[in-house]
């Protein structure tokens, strides 16, 4: 049995945990010296790209009246990968809902807030309907170019990079440890697994149910990514006693109710996972079926119950990891 470093730190509002195998080439770092380095990758991610944080990069582009703005590699990679998560989405998943969710109530960090109850938010949600692309894909509008290194936007277009940022990390240093026989990171249920030692003996990754809290299925994972959607933790009751959440429909600005409250994917990357979870969510059970077949996945509808999506790996010879997507 391979011996691994099991690392879990606190960032972007969730636990971040990193899986290290042995190292491939004698060059590389310990895994522990490794991990602390990506930690403070994922700090200095998350801290450059907070829409929450005044002296981000992403809220100087915000403020920013130019129509072409210089730009970090960082940047120009996070917008690129709402793009192209809008892109794939054919606009459901949308980078330019920054002041529909701040007027939802979404304009502040939420860590250590507690979730309004779900239950009741159910309750007293409107009927249920997917949701639909904003018509005027204003998404569209942006253009990162790297050999100029700079974004273009229209001033006044506000980007939000956090729908896709946690894949975009976990891809990222997933990357980055590329010397090792093995590997997991976990950015807040958006996962990347990959070395070659996955390939000899699989992870298997726990998929919870967002009522519950049990343990509803399992993912067996070589490489890729596998992500989850739910509406269970950023939600919140608003000041008029309707319930609120993160997830919107770009076609009216407003919180989504789908008939699903979480969805799980499995992509080539926690990033094309992420992206697909969140277009299964966003779109309801007959719309989840079609997005989820592929890849596969698992959806909680309304009533609770779950559904088995595509084609799922699970079975004897993965090896458990007590993770959580």
């Amino acid at each position: 049995m391979p011996t691994e470093l099991d690392y879990t730190f606190r960032a972007m509002g969730s636990d971040v945990r990193f899986l290290i195998g042995d190292r491939l080439l004698g060059s590389a770092p310990p895994a522990l010296e490794t991990a602390d380095r990506e930690r403070a990758f994922v700090w200095e991610f998350s801290d450059r790209l907070s829409r929450f944080e005044a002296d981000s990069e992403l809220s100087a582009l915000n403020r920013d009246s130019r129509s072409v703005v210089p730009s970090s590699q960082l940047l120009r990679a996070a917008v690129a990968a709402g793009v192209w998560a809008a892109r794939l989405s054919e606009g459901l998943v949308d980078p330019t809902l920054v002041r529909a969710l701040e007027r939802s109530g979404y304009d502040h960090s939420l860590d250590g807030t507690e979730p309004a109850s779900l239950q009741d938010a159910l309750a007293d949600a409107p009927p249920r309907r997917p949701a639909r692309p904003n018509p005027a894909a204003r998404w569209r509008q942006i253009e990162v170019d790297d050999e100029a290194r700079t974004i273009a936007r229209p001033p006044g277009l506000m980007i939000d990079t956090g729908g896709t940022g946690k894949g975009l990390c976990a891809d990222a240093v997933a990357f980055r440890l590329r010397g090792y026989s093995r590997f997991v990171v976990d950015c807040g249920g958006d996962i990347a697994v990959g070395g070659v030692g996955a390939q000899l003996e699989p992870y298997e990754i726990d998929v919870q149910h967002p009522l519950t809290l049990d343990t509803i299925g399992s993912i067996r994972l070589v490489r890729g990514g596998v992500a989850t959607s739910g509406l269970n933790v950023r939600i919140w009751q608003c000041a008029d006693g309707a319930y609120a959440h993160h997830l919107l429909d770009p076609s009216t600005g407003s919180p989504v109710w789908s008939g699903l409250i979480a969805a799980t994917a499995v992509g080539d990357s926690a990033l094309e996972a992420e992206t697909l979870s969140k277009m299964a969510l966003l779109l309801g059970p007959a719309g989840a079926r079609r997005v989820l077949a592929q890849h596969g996945g698992v959806i909680v509808h309304d009533t609770g119950d779950s559904e088995i999506v595509g084609p799922v790996a699970c079975g004897p010879g993965a090896r458990p990891a007590a993770l959580r997507a």
